[in-house]
């Protein structure tokens, strides 16, 4: 090192990326420095100290649900979820996504990729009757329970919530809509033991996760309550990295009298509302038309590279599959290609084949 001309391996780094020493601005207005020296650091590591303290006082976990009682709501949940394969339930009562379910009871709402218009604010609650009622045993086994320990008082809950997760789920950072639920946040985990993070960026293809201001672990049967900072200044998460084995969690929450809600179905021969321009526009859930797989949370996750190679060396004739390119472009045209060749008609073969070429 010293015949370089450096004592110190941070300094070579440095002067090997002087980007870092740029200024970045971030999207509240304010600047900050790359971390290129042990006191900025230090500076960044106490402000997220600072930071996590702030989120435990908002945070409260108790334990009052033994392994027997865990064990009888784990199967009323296995319940719910055969319910919902069999398609017992209402349409917004069961919401699918890969590696996770959601059964909204009471009350169910609007979320991510649900609303036209996307965005904190924009949530909006269903009609009254989109989704089934609070089952009978969420409310002996769990909501008594907690109200006879003072976890909640009495008549708080209205909506219910059961998220079931597979090995390798997650749910991304959010905070639970400020002008939908009132606090607090309260949630009971069965199945396994898993954590929940806080003020984690996820990023995507691949799947990534920053490192949580705060980590916090959550056993099973254990009751977590969220208000204050931890539920409304800084976002949470659950990151797959921490669903090992399947886990589900009851949420108990009660909706604001005000909270937004979608307008009701009208009948058939009823005149559609007229919007003004004083009134803002009725939002409507934003919906796929295709048929949820009911399976398809339990299924283990592919990658999408992995199915491409799988297509290719399956479809593909051996003298068309190209090892170094990975384009799905040129994979199409050369099976649209391969495809035509089966055709009866010489002619029409030829004329596909032509044109293929000019491509």
């Amino acid at each position: 090192m010293a015949a370089s001309g450096y004592t110190d391996l941070r300094e070579k780094l440095k002067s090997m990326t002087p980007h870092r020493n740029k200024v970045s601005e971030q999207s509240n207005g304010r600047k900050r420095k790359y971390h290129d020296s042990e006191e900025d650091y230090s500076d960044y590591e106490e402000q997220r100290e600072v930071e996590a303290r702030k989120v435990k006082t908002g945070i409260r976990q108790v334990n009052i649900f033994s392994p027997e009682d865990c064990a009888l709501i784990e199967a009323k949940i296995d319940e719910v979820v055969s319910n919902g394969e069999k398609g017992l339930y209402r349409e917004h009562t069961v919401d699918r996504a890969p590696l996770r379910n959601k059964y909204f009871f009471g009350e169910g709402y609007t979320y991510g990729s649900q609303l036209e218009k996307r965005g904190p604010g924009q949530e909006r609650l269903y009609s009254k009757g989109e989704v089934d009622d609070i089952p009978n045993w969420v409310d002996e086994l769990v909501i008594k329970k907690l109200v006879a320990n003072r976890v909640i008082p009495e008549g708080f809950v209205n909506s219910a919530v059961i998220n079931d997760y597979q090995p390798g789920g997650c749910i991304v950072s959010h905070v639970d809509p400020i002008h939908i639920f009132e606090r607090p946040i309260v949630s009971v985990s069965f199945f396994s033991d898993s954590a929940l993070c806080f003020g984690c960026k996820f990023q995507f293809k691949p799947i990534r996760v920053s490192e949580p201001v705060l980590f916090l672990p959550v056993r099973r049967g254990s009751v977590t309550v969220l208000s204050g900072y931890a539920a409304d200044e800084i976002t949470h998460c659950i990151r797959p990295q921490d669903i090992k084995e399947r886990r589900a969690v009851i949420i108990l929450r009660k909706t604001r009298p005000d909270a937004p809600r979608l307008e009701t179905k009208a009948p058939s021969n009823a005149v559609p509302p007229v919007s003004t321009p004083e009134s803002p526009p009725v939002l409507k859930p934003k919906r796929s038309h295709r048929k949820a797989d009911p399976d398809a949370a339990h299924r283990p996750r592919i990658l999408e590279m992995d199915k491409e190679e799988n297509r290719r060396s399956v479809i593909l004739p051996r003298h068309r599959r190209r090892s170094g390119s990975s384009s799905e472009n040129l994979w199409r045209r050369s099976y649209e290609a391969a495809g035509s060749s089966d055709e009866p008609d010489d002619n029409a073969s030829s004329a596909r084949k032509v044109k293929m070429r000019r491509h």
